[in-house]
């Protein structure tokens, strides 16, 4: 017999308001439309600043004199200091609101990546993407909860995969921006250029009203009396109680992560300088690649989120990484640019259609109180144990050389192709068997959940009181409530 976790791939679908994503779409205000919105900008800027590095690389070698692998020093550090952010933007956010918290993150995100555009040395440009790093591992928690928590349950798949192609989307303006822009000025344009983006994405979120699960939770307890200093008493208490129920559920969240973390970075962070370095590719048509790569990423992150809301979230993630490792052939063997051209365009559409379910998986998944650190820290705690990979495959790469023909005549190059063809084999293999063996709590109700500074928050059984001033409602309580009306 099979063990539930296999049997249980494909989830029984809980009861919803509305009929269909069409009913839900309608239903939807402009404060709703604008909270999302403005939670998918804020990524998207994060990604921008953070592939700025990762397109100029042989630029920025000129620029200090370093090799490619020193370089890439820079990536590494962002990504180790990512999950410090995230636990200090993760616990404002879950304890004074998801507005405030997120637009001061911007704004010192537009400081630091104006900040790079400055920097005279290499020390300094680590020191100011170190910061940066601290900066941008708030900014996915924060959107991910400002986004999804305030949308009607049928929309949170689609919404969760057009969310998280923020990613992508940053990731192709800093393409086109360094396509056009950097090509006639410098490396230092794109950094100008996304520090703008960022603060304009600060005035958006400022724009925007709260939300609306947190406007209720603070009236509730001004309502009973709760001042600043009780509120922030009961938060610690409960997220001492929260890590003591879900200690193995934070593993499992970090564990699954990193996986996530390696298939997205070791496909996408040196994979210009593959192209030019292993392929003989110019600046030119690596950036024109990587341009429809992620295309295909966008179009991967919005039609995988769609179907996980009706297959499931993990068995969507399974068929797309399972796609990833279908495609690594045409990614790493032809020379054409049209043939890697189209590898790049399934392997991020399979790659990033395995991450445009994990906004709403983690959100789901996590203690519903703390649906803003718990993500956001596994998250980024999974970018710092994978934060080396662009440089195991630079190291790696100038171990493993190949030949290419260039303007007529042989030249030995470094092997960047077979190395990530392994590496994201072995990953995408690694990420299955996590996925399969995880829980799933599809179309949870984590909105009407307690919040973290309330008291029994930590448990997962406290729901909002009902209009009669009741006790929390249990999650048998809500689900017996649905199935008697229905």
């Amino acid at each position: 017999m099979a063990p539930y976790f296999i049997k249980n791939l494909i989830p029984r679908r809980g009861n919803t308001d509305n009929s269909g994503v069409i009913p839900a779409l309608a239903s939807l205000t402009w404060v709703q439309w604008a909270q999302f919105w403005s939670g998918w900008l804020a990524w998207t800027c994060d990604a921008l600043d953070f592939f700025s590095v990762s397109l100029t690389v042989t630029s920025l070698a000129v620029q200090f004199g370093k090799s490619s692998q020193k370089i890439t020093t820079a990536i590494t550090l962002t990504l180790l200091f990512r999950s410090a952010g995230a636990v200090i933007f993760g616990i404002l956010s879950d304890r004074f609101g998801r507005k405030w918290p997120l637009v001061i993150n911007l704004i010192i995100c537009c400081v630091l990546e104006l900040g790079t555009g400055f920097v005279k040395t290499f020390p300094q440009f680590l020191a100011v993407r170190s910061l940066f790093g601290i900066a941008m591992g708030g900014i996915w928690g924060l959107s991910s909860s400002n986004a999804l928590e305030n949308i009607p349950v049928e929309l949170r798949g689609l919404a969760s995969g057009i969310l998280q192609q923020g990613y992508a989307v940053g990731y192709l303006l800093a393409a086109v921006i360094n396509l056009t822009i950097v090509a006639h000025h410098t490396w230092r344009a794109l950094f100008y250029f996304g520090a703008c983006i960022s603060f304009f994405a600060a005035i958006v979120r400022a724009l925007v009203p709260e939300s609306e699960v947190f406007i209720k939770a603070k009236e509730l307890e001004k309502a009973r009396g709760a001042n600043t200093s009780t509120k922030t008493k009961v938060f610690i208490h409960e997220t001492k109680e929260m890590l003591k129920l879900h200690w193995k559920l934070c593993i499992y969240a970090v564990l699954l992560m990193t996986g996530f973390n390696f298939l997205s970075h070791g496909s996408q962070d040196l994979y210009p300088t593959y192209l030019e370095t292993t392929k003989g590719f110019s600046s030119h048509d690596a950036t024109i690649a990587t341009i429809i790569g992620n295309c295909g990423a966008i179009a991967g992150g919005a039609i995988a989120g769609w179907g996980s809301q009706y297959i499931g979230r993990r068995l969507t993630i399974i068929i797309c990484v399972l796609l990833v490792g279908a495609f690594i052939p045409l990614w790493i063997i032809p020379s054409s640019f049209s043939a890697l051209s189209a590898g790049a365009f399934w392997i991020q559409f399979g790659v990033q259609g395995a991450w445009g379910v994990i906004p709403i998986q983690l959100a789901e998944m996590s203690p519903p109180a703390f649906r803003a650190t718990f993500p956001g820290v596994a998250y980024q705690i999974g970018n710092m144990v994978s934060s080396a990979s662009a440089q195991i495959e630079a190291t790696a790469g100038s171990h493993i050389q190949t030949t290419i023909i260039k303007n007529g005549q042989p030249e030995l190059v470094n092997d960047y192709a077979t190395v990530q063809g392994i590496l994201i084999g072995v990953v995408a293999a690694y990420v299955i068997i996590v996925t399969i063996v995880g829980p799933e709590n599809h179309s949870s109700h984590f909105e009407k959940h307690k919040a973290a500074f309330e008291e029994g928050g930590g448990h997962d059984d406290a729901f909002m009181d009902d209009e009669q001033g009741g006790r929390p409602r249990s999650i048998r309580e809500v689900e017996d409530e649905k199935a008697f009306s229905a």
